[in-house]
């Protein structure tokens, strides 16, 4: 019988072996990128994907691996692919080359993010922080320094005074098209009229994504209309070559749809893990119970504890619809209350019935076509 060291020096040779196998797949997937650049096919190609899937279950079955543990490697190493592609098409798309970009609040998470994309499309890229540089950029502590002479202009401050900024750069006009990445916008609505009445190229833009996301498939990126149809234009193409779903609505709209997306969202977590703290119950205790759903249900929340509660009070307290989804959230919970208080398995079944409807609906309408 070989020794425990010997075995686990076997696994690690083995475990090198495979990433070598990832690199090559990596290498070979940016390659297939060029091609599809070249013959002006799309990056993501579901059905592909699903051949993929499936042959690797049936190759699993026959290996005596387990299928399903086949499929999620198979998974990850096609979003891998699908990363090294989008990137390889937005940098190939070059719509900044020989173009400058102001960042305003680029030493923030989502500021960097958009610095870095923005960077990978050729845009020479100026960060304005007053918390300090981005290695790697041209660095102003205050943007009220800067001549406004670039061809684009980012609003990523916190919202709290995002609104300020978009007046003052009312006053000053810069030239090139200007637009925000809040969450909400409603709060902006006074900043964004005076750039559009100064005659400034404005429109609003909401990346639906985290700072960390690398792979845009799947992923929303929002456009507010605000009456200038060219600046839209301009900051829709700034993601025409990634993968991510590019929706136009109204003002208004943005906010009251934001208002169950993100408000409800945060809201039902939010109340979770209160009620959970508040209990009275160990934490230990409870993960020595827990099941599936819990599990997953701990997941989201510890996520959203570990955001920054000042931004997640700002898209409850300044949406001007935000009221509206917590209404509906402490509605829900009340009647939920009601039909188990007053013993009504009827109620509680059609809850039950009209979320497994809606939540069916709202699959059919993500589902990519065949």
């Amino acid at each position: 019988m070989k020794s425990l060291e010997e075995l686990r020096a076997r696994l690690d040779v083995l475990d090198h072996q495979l990433l070598e196998l990832v690199a090559e797949r990596q290498a070979l997937a940016t390659e297939i990128a060029a091609v599809k650049r070249a013959t002006g096919q799309s990056t993501r190609d579901f059905r592909r994907e699903r051949e993929v899937l499936l042959k690797a279950r049936r190759d699993a079955e026959a290996l005596g691996v387990a299928p399903a543990l086949a499929e999620s490697i198979l998974q990850s190493l096609i979003r891998g692919s699908l990363t090294t592609q989008e990137q390889a098409r937005v940098a190939m798309q070059g719509r900044g080359s020989g173009r400058r970009a102001l960042v305003i609040g680029g030493r923030g998470k989502m500021g960097r993010w958009m610095a870095d994309f923005l960077a990978s499309q050729g845009f020479t890229i100026v960060v304005a922080d007053p918390a300090g540089d981005v290695p790697g950029y041209e660095w102003l502590a205050d943007w009220r320094a800067d001549a406004l002479d670039e061809d684009l202009v980012v609003v990523a401050t916190p919202l709290a005074t995002a609104n300020t900024v978009l007046r003052e750069l009312a006053e000053r006009r810069p030239r090139g098209v200007v637009f925000d990445v809040g969450s909400l916008k409603t709060p902006l609505r006074t900043g964004l009229a005076a750039l559009r009445d100064a005659g400034v190229r404005v429109t609003s833009v909401h990346p639906m994504f985290g700072p960390d996301t690398a792979l845009l498939s799947g992923r929303h990126v929002i456009f507010v209309d605000l009456g200038d149809p060219a600046a839209l234009a301009e900051a829709r193409s700034l993601f025409e070559s990634t993968m991510a779903d590019l929706v136009v609505m109204s003002l208004d709209e943005h906010d009251r749809l934001i208002a169950y997306v993100l408000g409800l969202s945060h809201a039902l977590n939010i109340a979770f893990f209160t009620a959970l703290a508040e209990s009275g119950e160990a934490a230990p205790r409870l993960a020595r119970m827990s099941s599936t759903t819990f599990d997953a249900q701990l997941d989201v929340a510890s996520r959203v504890a570990g955001e920054n509660p000042d931004l997640y009070y700002e898209i409850q307290s300044l949406n001007a619809y935000g009221e509206d989804s917590l209404r509906a959230l402490g509605d829900a919970v009340e009647r939920l209350c009601r039909a188990v208080r007053e013993r009504d398995p009827a109620a509680f079944t059609e809850m039950m019935r009209r979320g497994r409807e809606y939540l069916l609906v709202r699959q059919a309408a993500r589902e990519p076509a065949a």
